[in-house]
């Protein structure tokens, strides 16, 4: 199989050194293929929203399948509108990385994938509507894949607390939905592999308070977690306020019922645990 990836993300990169192997070529878009020294075996093609080269669209045309990776912008989604002529064209498998964020606020409620997105953020409308064109586009033949919170190696509450920026925020009632990048990729495979399209949720078993993470990662460091802070108080940029607008329990049983993803990291603790090993031991 030939992987052609749009948008080469944490999640995608991550995806191709788990199972690169598997395809007998692959081949992504970044911003600029001169500055990324990191993705050994990949053959990079520059791609910043408009129409590329014409050796990135043959690529493109010639992919067994497709992995998207770019979020949409106020246009709507940036390889749709630079790309649809070849997308709608030809038999692939396509892969669309979207967001639990389109379920917006529940209470703390559960949903699943038969809950109709009502978020009122814009951001989360703009992955709807993405999703909505990739659905089209495909003629319903399309993977998508509703992500949480995204941790793993150099992105978790280990590094933020080594680095002096974990913050232990306290809203009662929230609770945020996470996932580890090995599972994410795990998940890609399996709705590469599976015979058909669909929507599902990737996330783990438990959804948690946030301060609740940091405090575990502290007590594996042997630290004490930072103070709490109130919500209500707390000095805070507009985006990082917006995402605890939100508060839902975002089941996972789709996944692992139709495409038997089995995950590695089914917890928060299960996912630290194996990362804390591998972590520097020196303390902030």
């Amino acid at each position: 199989m030939r992987l052609f990836i749009l948008g080469l993300g944490y999640s995608a990169r991550h995806f191709v050194r788990r199972f690169g192997d598997g395809f007998s070529h692959i081949a992504g878009t970044v911003r600029d293929p001169a500055k990324r020294d990191d993705l050994a075996g990949v053959e990079l093609h520059g791609f910043a929203g408009s129409r590329p080269a014409d050796a990135t669209v043959n690529r493109i045309r010639d992919a067994d399948v497709l992995l998207i990776s770019i979020p949409p912008d106020s246009s709507g989604d940036p390889a749709l509108a630079a790309l649809g002529d070849v997308l709608a064209t030809g038999r692939r498998k396509v892969v669309y990385l979207s967001t639990i964020g389109v379920y917006g606020d529940h209470a703390g409620g559960w949903v699943d994938e038969s809950t109709p997105p009502q978020s009122s953020l814009d951001r989360a409308r703009l992955r709807v509507a993405a999703e909505q064109a990739w659905t089209e586009t495909t003629q319903g033949d399309v993977a998508i894949l509703r992500l949480a919170g995204i941790y793993g190696p150099g992105r978790n509450a280990l590094v933020t607390l080594r680095g002096g920026t974990a913050r232990r925020i306290i809203k009662p009632g929230q609770v945020f939905n996470r996932i580890h990048v090995d599972d994410i990729a795990s998940a890609i495979m399996a709705a590469i592999t599976h015979a058909s399209g669909g929507t599902w949720n990737v996330c783990d078993d438990e959804p948690a308070p946030p301060q609740d993470v940091v405090t575990y990662a502290a007590q594996l460091m042997g630290i004490a977690p930072p103070a709490e802070e109130a919500f209500a108080t707390a000095e805070m940029s507009a985006m990082a306020r917006s995402f605890y607008a939100s508060s839902a329990r975002v089941s996972n049983a789709k996944l692992k019922r139709e495409l038997g993803v089995t995950l590695a990291y089914p917890t928060y603790r299960h996912g630290l645990d194996a990362l804390w090993p591998a972590s520097p031991r020196s303390r902030p």
